[in-house]
């Protein structure tokens, strides 16, 4: 079984990222993390009690991990982005095993007492050009989402555009049953897009 966890926005650096975020939304972002096996850093936003949105960026400040880095970072260039979106599957080896070619492999990885295993690909990049979901299993109870202040910001809407679409969407039902049915997943024919829609404090918001 899989559900949605959270939205994966890229950026160059991780303040034009969290400014970019923050003018769209209307909301501050809060402080996440680092990530030293990837190089990477991130900032937080919760979209309710088991979703959360991320920017993440390449860390300057640390050292480069001998390996590509999670949703090719290492290629990621201009404005920040709607980069990927992560399905959280309370048996991660089982979906990988049902997912499409490229999907990634488990890697163990903490901060603090957050501990989650996720699948990570070879190369950094997601099947389907990067439209497929990142698969995550948390391991225990805690979780992202449940640390980060209710700002009143909700996914409403997530669409998947890809030429195979219907390809895609034999893959999701494969691999994140039943996360492929819920009302607010779209997949379109068409060239390749990524693009959430929000409810904010301040009305609908878009970001793709």
């Amino acid at each position: 079984m899989a559900v949605f966890d959270h939205l994966a926005i890229a950026a160059e650096n991780l303040r034009e990222g969290v400014e970019f975020v923050e003018a769209l939304l209307g909301v501050p972002l809060e402080a996440g993390g680092e990530h030293p096996l990837m190089g990477t850093h991130n900032a937080l936003l919760s979209l309710g009690p088991e979703a959360y949105l991320e920017v993440i960026a390449i860390n300057p400040e640390m050292a480069a991990p001998a390996h590509r880095r999670w949703f090719a970072l290492d290629e990621f260039t201009g404005a920040p982005r709607l980069r990927a979106w992560i399905a959280a599957t309370d048996d991660l080896e089982g979906s990988l095993a049902r997912a499409p070619e490229g999907a990634g492999q488990a890697v163990e990885l903490a901060r603090g007492d957050l501990a989650w295993r996720m699948a990570v690909a070879q190369d950094g990049r997601l099947p389907f050009d990067g439209v497929f979901p990142a698969l995550i299993q948390w391991q225990g109870a805690a979780h992202p989402a449940q640390r980060l202040p209710d700002r009143g910001v909700r996914l409403t809407g997530l669409t998947l555009q890809h030429p195979r679409a219907q390809e895609l969407g034999a893959a999701l039902g494969q691999a994140v049953a039943p996360l492929e049915r819920e009302p607010w997943l779209e997949l379109r024919r068409g060239a390749l897009a990524l693009s959430a829609r929000f409810q904010t404090p301040q009305g609908v918001r878009e970001l793709s």
